[in-house]
């Protein structure tokens, strides 16, 4: 009996890597993860890594076959099969990822950012599935995208393109981790609408659950639920939060002109408060010529497996078998 094909699926993050061993169809035969500890060297990380894989794959090499590694991490060249100067990570300057791997594993192993690799996941196994043309967004800690243009994903010159997380929407704005202000991350980020909601308690009298609460302790999470309980200053701030967001997506959908538009991450799970009013404010911003085209959609994987998936679909794309 033939062995099921699987692609080993990485997520890079600065906290924890996850993996998963992902067929051909999207399903996630078994996965796992284990600490990043980004203050040491790459190499110990995929030092570990592969004996994590393969203590968790042994059980399954009777029935399932690897055909290939796939990572999504922060600063992810697909070009070079680099990680550069990633946030988060203590390695310092261009990192040979795919190398250190390759070292370990005699098998076709390919990178890119951890959005692109969802944007993948979404156009294989998701809701942009059939779709050639859509923009995957993620809200999370920092804001990440992915575009796919004409079935394929845009990384540009030099591999780094579509950070869309990173246009200004106000040169005098917030500082941005990346070192500039006024970047659309610090805005529409989890962290972003703590921000907002900090600025909206400064200026206004409003009686809100959230003045209890110091910026080291809250979260977007809170946020979320003290607008599903009327609260004016949660409620205020998706508002905010929706119309730059809106605005950026308007600013996107000129330069791809997507089928959809894929939100996922922390932020995304706070359901129709961030869906409705951005897709409003998206069609007040848009060129007439896009308007009511667009569809802004919530992400079709399983939550929790997003970026396993998505690297994994990084694999078998790039293989096709």
């Amino acid at each position: 009996m033939a062995r099921t094909k699987v692609a080993v699926g990485i997520d890079i993050g600065g906290t924890n890597t996850k993996f998963g061993f992902v067929d051909r169809n999207g399903k996630c035969l078994k996965d796992a993860s284990l600490p990043t500890q980004g203050h040491e060297e790459a190499a110990l990380l995929v030092k570990r890594l592969h004996e994590a894989i393969t203590k968790e794959f042994t059980p399954l090499s009777s029935e399932a076959e690897l055909i290939g590694i796939g990572i999504g991490a922060p600063n992810a060249n697909y070009y070079r099969g680099t990680v550069e100067n990633p946030p988060n990570l203590s390695w310092k300057g261009v990192v040979d990822v795919v190398g250190l791997f390759k070292e370990y594993f005699p098998l076709p192993v390919v990178i890119t950012n951890d959005a692109n690799a969802a944007a993948l996941g979404e156009g294989m196994f998701g809701a942009a599935k059939g779709m050639k043309d859509y923009i995957v967004i993620t809200l999370g800690t920092g804001v990440g995208s992915g575009l796919v243009a004409n079935g394929q994903l845009i990384y540009g010159s030099d591999g780094f393109a579509g950070e869309l997380g990173h246009t200004i929407v106000d040169p005098n704005g917030r500082w941005c981790g990346c070192g500039r202000r006024g970047c659309l991350e610090t805005y529409a980020s989890a962290g972003g609408i703590c921000r907002t909601v900090f600025e909206l308690l400064a200026s206004r009298r409003d009686e809100s659950t959230l003045r209890s609460v110091s910026f080291d302790d809250l979260t977007s999470k809170m946020i979320t639920t003290a607008a599903h309980q009327g609260d004016p200053i949660a409620l205020e701030a998706f508002d905010v939060t929706a119309r730059i967001l809106g605005m950026k997506l308007a600013d996107a959908v000129t330069h791809t002109s997507p089928e959809a538009i894929i939100l996922f991450g922390g932020l995304a799970h706070a359901g129709d408060l961030i869906f409705r009013p951005t897709k409003q404010y998206m069609e007040s911003f848009m060129l007439n010529i896009f308007r009511n085209k667009v569809k802004l959609i919530p992400s079709g994987l399983p939550d929790g497996n997003t970026a396993v998936l998505g690297a994994g679909a990084l694999i078998w794309k790039e293989l096709a078998v």
